[in-house]
């Protein structure tokens, strides 16, 4: 009859008692995490009531903490604001540009949490049909769009640039708006209408 090596089986006994206590401890943990994670209250879930102050309106939505500007803007207010266009979603072509605190921004990568309180100018903001900016005025002059989409972001950009320096080159125009892309290839008559704004301003 073969020997039972004595040795061995205490090391497997130690290693099962081990095992077991490390089960019961990690049942216990997860049951404690579990508590923790109930008491806390999920920030990142349901829908809160945000202030946002739009073309000098303070305006009222109900948005999830993940809802961005641009979202918030077209889709959560009454009456919705529309100028800043949904395009590539991914802040590369501009079509949602606006002014935070007079600031261009993409509204696709803003939360509508972060926009709260501060001062936000859309394309509907910076003139009307009846009393355009000079910005405005000098895109329907010059022929400066096309499908139109692209058109709010670039006209709220070259306004908010022209601001800066009211006497661009052509180069510094044309820097000025590299983040707006038009996919129709109006640059030429953007651009000239951007140089037409800066010296109608000036007049």
């Amino acid at each position: 009859m073969a020997k039972h090596d004595s040795s061995r089986r205490k090391f497997l006994k130690g290693v099962g008692i081990a095992g077991a206590g490390a089960a019961i401890a990690d049942h216990l943990w997860t049951e404690a995490d579990a508590e923790e994670q109930q008491a806390k209250p999920n920030v990142m879930s349901g829908e809160g009531t945000v202030v946002l102050n739009v073309n000098g309106k303070q305006q009222t939505a109900r948005v999830e903490p993940r809802t961005t500007l641009l979202n918030a803007m077209r889709n959560h207010l009454e009456p919705a604001v529309t100028g800043p266009k949904l395009v590539c979603d991914m802040g590369t072509c501009g079509a949602c540009t606006v002014l935070i605190d007079d600031k261009p921004v993409y509204s696709c990568l803003v939360l509508a949490v972060d926009a709260a309180n501060k001062k936000i100018t859309t394309v509907e903001g910076l003139g009307t049909p009846e009393k355009p900016n000079a910005v405005q005025a000098a895109f329907v002059e010059h022929d400066a769009l096309m499908c139109g989409f692209c058109t709010p972001g670039f006209i709220t950009t070259i306004s908010a640039y022209l601001k800066k320096n009211p006497n661009p080159s052509l180069a510094e125009v044309r820097e000025a708006c590299k983040g707006n892309f038009c996919r129709c290839g109006t640059y030429p008559r953007v651009f000239e209408a951007a140089l037409a704004a800066a010296k109608g301003q000036q007049a």
